[in-house]
């Protein structure tokens, strides 16, 4: 809301210095598909240019190496200061699990051939072992996959005028499981609500889903409820104000 009419902003979720954000505000388990694409919904209805990291797009995860499999300095001197001052080792490492700058550094992941398709020689870094099940083959010949996703999300930025120059107002700041915003311009109205949490929450919009609104995307096919989300459930609708 502040850069409004002064900048324009850049929105990320990842880059080369931060983990994986399926793993780090995600469920890169179960839910690991519903959350990376409830996380794609919440940044790319945001005012702004979003900017995808490679690996985003097939919901690529952290990765949990023994200390001596890890490249990056500053990762390598934290884990030395925290031992050194008597830290657990356990601790450490859960530490560089969460948020290692290398996390984000493993190959990106091709196929399901040797070094996930990144090279035929030896990487720099180990690639994730999870690579024969999150590749970019499966992506592109799955029509549910995260990658279509982002791409139906792509459309909608170019199709609908409303998500890349609306007002943007949050809603419900206080609410600890739902991220829920509009965005608003000239009679159109965009609704974008996303659920945190790994469990079914309450929804309290049943004001604007009685309005009359149209479902332009949900990381749920089917079966949706106006008074309850399900586990990273995301929708968005674009909501008809001339009509009222």
């Amino acid at each position: 809301t502040e850069l409004k009419g002064d900048a324009w902003n850049s929105l990320f979720w990842n880059n080369h210095d931060l983990p994986r954000i399926v793993s780090r505000w995600g469920d890169d388990g179960e839910y690991r598909i519903e959350s990376a694409k409830m996380l794609a919904t919440l940044l790319h209805g945001m005012r702004g240019t979003p900017y995808i990291y490679q690996g985003e797009e097939l919901g690529m995860t952290n990765v949990q190496y023994p200390i001596e499999d890890y490249r990056d300095i500053e990762l390598l001197n934290f884990y030395k200061d925290r031992i050194e001052k008597g830290y657990p080792e356990d601790n450490v490492m859960e530490s560089i699990f969460a948020k290692g700058r290398d996390n984000a550094r493993t190959p990106m992941q091709w196929d399901a051939s040797g070094n996930a398709g990144f090279t035929l020689g030896n990487p720099w870094i180990k690639v994730n072992p999870n690579y024969k099940d999150i590749h970019a083959q499966e992506s592109l010949n799955n029509p549910e996959s995260i990658f279509h996703y982002y791409r139906k999300l792509i459309r909608l930025r170019k199709d609908h005028e409303v998500i890349i120059y609306g007002d943007y107002e949050l809603m419900y700041p206080e609410n600890k499981d739902l991220f829920a915003y509009t965005r608003t311009l000239k009679g159109a109205k965009l609704l974008v609500v996303c659920n945190f949490q790994k469990y079914t929450t309450d929804l309290p919009l049943q004001k604007e889903l009685a309005e009359t609104k149209q479902l332009l995307i949900s990381n749920y096919p089917n079966n949706m409820s106006d008074v309850e989300m399900r586990p990273y459930e995301a929708r968005m609708y674009l909501i008809d104000t001339l009509n009222k």
